[in-house]
Formats: structure tokens, C-alpha cells, sequence
């Protein structure tokens, strides 16, 4: 039945008038653009990233075009073996190169290894016996069988009608072996699309897994490396090319020049562009959710690849966002682990989406390439922002948050990884992946920093996160603040978190010696006034004076820090300061400072480890003591 119906299809386009079939082939390829939306945004996302310095119209018109010639070929495929050799001659056309290469080989026989890209119009390579000059060397193709036998078979006896032998992929390496021995030519299809037997390798800048299969027969058996492709030329009418690529002889050599050959093409040929397969996925190496976050591989040649491209590391393709939490502490606690992603997948451009005044601090810490401020917007005008954002075929997006909003936020941006962690009643339906919280598993005995560590890890990050302090540079002309002491007094959320202000007026009073800087935010105005209050200028208040680069200089230029639990806490931890953290209500084995700064935990007495205990409870005495002891201590 299928066969059949392939050899009607066949039959009529080979007897149509070619203005009538270019109007068929026209009609199906705006069907196929408009009733595939999943593959038009595919064609539309691999344009983006290989050519994102041309316009939308052109990327635009070029995908169209892509699946037109995919069409015309697929029609062509059909007709090929109802079509007359007089036909065919019209159709297919030699160039000087093609002549000048066979020519070359019938006078120096050798083994050769023919390389064929993904390009529209493969079908009419089989017929270059009928079109070059004899003698045609022998020719062996190396293809995958279809499933289907009857579609097999057609494909088969079509491609063979003029000499060129079919090699099944399962069965016929021996044979292609022999052509080679006997000075012939072997036909691969080229395919960075090549799974774990692939080598990771670049093209168009982005890691891919290129069949290494022509680089290892190439060296093997001493075996000259062609491309081959059909450069068409209009409706039904193409060229064929076929050049030399250079290499040292190496498999690496050949596969690494093979596509840098092929890129080549691709960015100085429209036409040779917009024939190239754009809707496949071609970059899906390390895609999978459960390795997403790592990039390794059995064979890697990156190494050589930057090193012929002169480049110093991997251009930044493959598009990563990543959604930070909304408080400051929890987006420092976070900073390990974008560190680490940022290490074990080097060829990541990384974006974080965060709070506004989050941003110029998080620009300090390198851990990013981009970075987006939420937007101010509200209602679906904050959502249209994301919306908005599909545009930039983002390729992941990884939140910390947990809130539906931010949930929404990632699915308005239709990327096709979105991932999270479900706690059990949250099933967080708008994300594609998640990591599923164990049975059982008790959050207030983990840190926070546990859970996204082993939240990363379900999706394949194995870079260990290190803990060691992100020191920044002062600003320029900013005053040092090594002598002073400083103290939090305030917190943002929770008024229970805050150690009452007589205590810290005896903190103070205890060291009549020393300096001490107030910090907070212009909420913690009031407070700070009311702790200062008599003391003169050896306490200065710098609550709501100062951004938060300029506060996180300050606080790095402390002696000690003394704080209650606030995100400065954090970020002073971050920074290397020592500090005294002082926890009462909350609960410092989930949200304590995680860095390898030195750290003093006091909680009130009989309070549990996990928290619950009032900070009203917690003695000036107590904190006296222990910051004695902190200034005392060498800072590492």
C-alpha cells in the first residue's frame, strides 16, 4: 500500500508540468510553517542563535525558505525515479569543481571519504554518475534503513537507479571498508546531531555531537576528505560541489575542519543557509533535564576547536535564565551554586532575573552574563514583560522560587526547559521538570543551601559548589571602614528577629574604645536612631544612606560584624566579614551563613538548635564576650 502510494505521488510529479509542482511545493511548505508551530519556533530558535546579529525578517524569511527547499526536495525524492535521464541532466548540474576532483582522482586513485552536510537536495547526489564524466569512480553511501520496508525499498532502488551503491548502516561497513581498499569512494552524511557517540565539538559556536565516523576512517586508511553538497540554483535546478577539506590526517583534525568547512558555508551562502536543515534539532547534546547542568561526554574536542579558532574559551550560546529568590540573603546563599553552574557549563550565556536592586551587586560577583530586573509593571502588563521574552529563545530556565507567580513568569517566556522543586500538594504544572522533594524529608533539619544543592544535582550539576568568600573591589574614592564595628540592628520582614535596642545601647556601651557603623535599610531608620542616640560620633548611622554596592563595601571594610538574622547577615558572610549572628526566632541550621568566613552563632538560652527562641532572651553580656573574642582573633 505504501509502496504503491509512493509510486503514484511519484509518477504524477514526474509528469506534471514544473509550474504546477512549484506551486504544490509552495502551498505544502506554508502549511507545514503555519500547522507546526513547535517546528517553525525550533527553525526560528537555531536562526536566533547562529545569526543573532541579522534582523527578525530576515531569520523570518529564512525559515520559510528553509522549509520550502526541504519541500522541493521531498517532492523531487518522489519524482527521481519517474524522471527521464534528459530530465535529470537539466536538473542536475556539474561544476569545475566536481569535474576537476574526479578528474584528479581517475588519474591518483586513492581512498576518499565523501562528507555530506544536511543540505536540501541530497537526493540528486546519487545521480552524479549520470551527469559527470566517465569513468565514475566506485561509490558506496553510507545510510541509515528506513523502518517502514516498502518505503525502504523505494528509497533504495531510487538512489541506486544510476550506480551509486546504498550501505545499510547495520550491515554494510565490510563492504564500505572494501570500496575504500579498492581506491573508491565512501558517501557519509555528516551529523552533529550524533548522541553519546558523538564528540562534543563547536558549530555555529555552539557545542554540539559530531560523527566522528568520517574523521576515523579518514585516518585509518589514509583516506582524502571531501565535501559534497548540491547548491541550488532555482526550482528543480541545482549545482554540484565538491571541495577538499584540509586536516593533519588525525580523526580530530578532520572532524574538527569538517565544521568549521560547514559553518563556513553557512555564514557567507544564503543559499547554501537557507538549504541547511534548520529544523532539527542539531544542538540537543546535554539537553536531556537529568545532565542539563554539566557538559562532558566520553569523546571531547573542544579543546582542539579553541585552539584553531584562536579563541581562549567557549562562546557563550546555549541561553540559561535563571529566576533568583525575592530576599537578599536567599539570593546570596544562592551564589555557590550559580558559581558552580557557571564553571560546569562554560558554554552557557547566563542570565538572572532578580529584584531591581539586586542587580548592581550581582554584577560585582561575576557569576552571570545578563541580567534582567523584574519588571515594575503590574497586572498582565508584569506578565506581558516575559511574554515579551519568547523572542529570545531562551533554552532553560532554572527558578529558586517557589511561588506560582514565579512559576508563570518562566511559562510566559515558552522556554522548553523550565525547572523546579516540588514539595508534595505543589505540583508546579507550569514547569516541565522537577525535582521532587523526598518523602519524608524534614527542611528545617537541612539548609536551604543542601536542598538547592541537591536540587541542581537531580539535573546533572556535579561541579562541587565552592564556599569560599566573592571579596569585591571597593569603589573608587570609598572611605575604609577597618576600624569600625559593624552592627545590624533592624531586619526587613520580622520584628521577632530583631535583638531589642537596649541591648545593642549595652553592646555598644561595653567597648567605650571602639567605632562602630550602623547599617540598614530606610525602614530601619528609626531603629538606628534609637540605638545611637548620646554615643557621639563614634557611632555612625548609615541606615538608608547607601545603595547596596556601597553598603557591601562598608561591611567589607568591617572589623566584625554583629547582626541579627537579615540578608546582610548573608552578604557579609559572602564577603568574608567575620560575624556574630545573632537567632532567636528563625532557624539557623536552614538559613544560617554558609561561606567559609568565620561565624559566631549565638541563640538565647535553652533555645533549640532550630530555632524558636526570643532574641529578648539573648544577654548584651553574652554577645560582649563573643565579640571580644571575635576582634581578638586574626581575619584570614
Amino acid at each position: 500500500m505504501i509502496k504503491t502510494a509512493l509510486q503514484v505521488s511519484g509518477w504524477l510529479l514526474a509528469h506534471l508540468p514544473e509550474a504546477v509542482v512549484r506551486v504544490l511545493a509552495l502551498g505544502i511548505a506554508r502549511l507545514i510553517y503555519f500547522a507546526l508551530p513547535s517546528r517553525r519556533r525550533l527553525i526560528h530558535a537555531n536562526l536566533h542563535h547562529a545569526f543573532p546579529e541579522r534582523g527578525a525578517g530576515w531569520r523570518s524569511a529564512a525559515a520559510r525558505e528553509c522549509i520550502l527547499r526541504f519541500t522541493e526536495t521531498g517532492l523531487l525524492s518522489l519524482a527521481t525515479p519517474y524522471l527521464s535521464e534528459e530530465r535529470l541532466r537539466a536538473i542536475i548540474r556539474p561544476t569545475a569543481s566536481s569535474r576537476a576532483f574526479l578528474a584528479d582522482h581517475r588519474a591518483n586513485p586513492r581512498p576518499v571519504l565523501i562528507s555530506t552536510p544536511h543540505l536540501a537536495y541530497w537526493e540528486v547526489l546519487t545521480a552524479m554518475p549520470l551527469v559527470e564524466e566517465k569513468p565514475f569512480p566506485e561509490f558506496g553511501a553510507i545510510f541509515r534503513p528506513l523502518d517502514n520496508p516498502a518505503a525502504d525499498a523505494f528509497v533504495k532502488t531510487s538512489r541506486e537507479r544510476f550506480g551509486f551503491r546504498l550501505l545499510s548502516r547495520r550491515d554494510g561497513f565490510q563492504e564500505a571498508v572494501r570500496i575504500l581498499r579498492r581506491n573508491g569512494l565512501v558517501g557519509i552524511l555528516y551529523d552533529q546531531n550524533a548522541g553519546a557517540q558523538g564528540a562534543l565539538s563547536l558549530l555555529l559556536d555552539r557545542v554540539c555531537s559530531t560523527t566522528e565516523l568520517v574523521g576515523l576512517l579518514a585516518q585509518k586508511f589514509s583516506a582524502q576528505t571531501v565535501g559534497l553538497y548540491a547548491r541550488r540554483l532555482g526550482f528543480w535546478r541545482v549545482e554540484i560541489w565538491m571541495v577538499p577539506i584540509a586536516h593533519d590526517g588525525t580523526s580530530e583534525s578532520v572532524t574538527v575542519n569538517l565544521n568549521r568547512w560547514l559553518e563556513q558555508l553557512l555564514r557567507t551562502d544564503d543559499t547554501i543557509c537557507t538549504s541547511w536543515l534548520w529544523g532539527h534539532q542539531r544542538w540537543k547534546t546535554q539537553d536531556a533535564p537529568h545532565v542539563r547542568l554539566r557538559l562532558e561526554q566520553k569523546r571531547d574536542l573542544l579543546a582542539s576547536e579553541l585552539r584553531l579558532r584562536g579563541l581562549a574559551t567557549l562562546p557563550r550560546k546555549t541561553r540559561l535564565w535563571i529566576r533568583l529568590p525575592n530576599w537578599l540573603g536567599d539570593v546570596v546563599m544562592a551564589l555557590p551554586l550559580l558559581r558552580a553552574v557557571r564553571a560546569a557549563r562554560p558554554d552557557m550565556e547566563v542570565t538572572l532575573v532578580a529584584k531591581a536592586q539586586f542587580l548592581p551587586l550581582l554584577e560585582k560577583f561575576g557569576v552571570a552574563d545578563r541580567f534582567r530586573p523584574l519588571p515594575t509593571a503590574g497586572g498582565l502588563a508584569y506578565f506581558a514583560e516575559f511574554r515579551r521574552a519568547r523572542g529570545e529563545f531562551i533554552d532553560c530556565y532554572l527558578l529558586f522560587t517557589n511561588s506560582t507567580r514565579g512559576d508563570l513568569e518562566a511559562w510566559c517566556t515558552q522556554t522548553r526547559q523550565r525547572f523546579g522543586i516540588a514539595r508534595a500538594g505543589n505540583r508546579r504544572s507550569l514547569l516541565t521538570h522537577c525535582f521532587k522533594l523526598p518523602a519524608g524529608y524534614d527542611e528545617a533539619s537541612h539548609h536551604q543551601f543542601e536542598l538547592w544543592t541537591e536540587f541542581l544535582r537531580h539535573f546533572g550539576l556535579v561541579e562541587p559548589a565552592s564556599l569560599a568568600p566573592f571579596p569585591l573591589s571597593a569603589p573608587s574614592g570609598q572611605r575604609s571602614a577597618s576600624s569600625v564595628i559593624g552592627l545590624i540592628c533592624g531586619s526587613e520582614n520580622t520584628p521577632a528577629k530583631r535583638w531589642p535596642v537596649e541591648h545593642w545601647r549595652q553592646l555598644i556601651a561595653a567597648l567605650p574604645d571602639e567605632r562602630f557603623a550602623l547599617f540598614g535599610t530606610p525602614n530601619d531608620r528609626a531603629i538606628t536612631e534609637a540605638v545611637a542616640v548620646g554615643f557621639g560620633d563614634r557611632v555612625e548611622n548609615l541606615a538608608g544612606k547607601t545603595g547596596l554596592v556601597e553598603f557591601a563595601a562598608h561591611l567589607q571594610g568591617c572589623r566584625v560584624l554583629v547582626t541579627n538574622d537579615t540578608g546582610g547577615l548573608h552578604l557579609a558572610n559572602a564577603l568574608g566579614v567575620p560575624l556574630i549572628g545573632l537567632f532567636g526566632p528563625t532557624n539557623p541550621v536552614r538559613t544560617g551563613p554558609i561561606f567559609s568566613s568565620r561565624v559566631t552563632i549565638l541563640q538565647p538560652p535553652g533555645c533549640p538548635r532550630t530555632g524558636g527562641g526570643s532574641l529578648a532572651e539573648l544577654a548584651p553580656a553574652t554577645v560582649v564576650a563573643a565579640l571580644r573574642a571575635a576582634l581578638e582573633a586574626p581575619r584570614s
